[in-house]
Parts: C-alpha cells; structure tokens; sequence
C-alpha cells in the first residue's frame, strides 16, 4: 500500500481544519479552550504543530460539532453485496472470534 499523506502532513491538516471550525463559529482560542476543558496550552500546540492527545481532540471535536464525523471516520465500511447469495454466505463464513490474528 502506498501512502501519499504522511503522519506530519495528516496532523497539520486535522489540526488546520480544526482552526478553521474554530474560527467559522467565531471562537477565539481562549473561548474553545473553556468550553471544551482543554487546557489553552494544548489548543495552540495542537493549532501550532497538530500534536495532542485523543481525549483532547475529542473534546475540542465536541464543541466543534465535528465529534460524529469523527466516529464516522473510524467505522468499518459495510461490505458491497450483489446478490443474496453473497450475504447468505458471508453469513456462513462469518468467523465466531473476537480477537486479532495478526502481528
């Protein structure tokens, strides 16, 4: 698999389309550090440089209304059937097991 966006690239686009949000409700950086209990420090760390915590991002995605989107992001896809046949044998097919299989 080749990968076009790297990890640095991807943070500073997640973190400058967060500053975009906060700046298209009218927040300051002060303002959405108060009302998502991030401390202001983080905000402009992760404003500056995209580096912040998982719990942090989701707050501030929280007061951004972007928290859903988020999840969203992460789900798995729904896997593309064409016919009956193909649902009913991947429900055959459908491995019991919770856990990785894979390292």
């Amino acid at each position: 698999m080749v990968l076009f966006l790297t990890l640095s690239k991807a943070q500073e686009a997640i973190a400058g389309n967060m500053r975009g949000r906060r700046l298209a409700t009218g927040l300051t950086q002060q303002g959405l550090a108060k009302r998502s209990g991030v401390s202001l420090a983080t905000l402009r760390k992760f404003e500056q440089k995209g580096i912040i915590s998982l719990e942090s991002f989701l707050k501030l995605a929280m007061v951004l209304d972007a928290l859903e989107g988020v999840v969203k992001a992460t789900e798995l896809p729904a896997p593309a059937y064409s016919s009956i046949d193909e649902v009913l044998e991947s429900e055959r097919k459908k491995p019991s097991r919770k856990k990785g299989w894979r390292e």
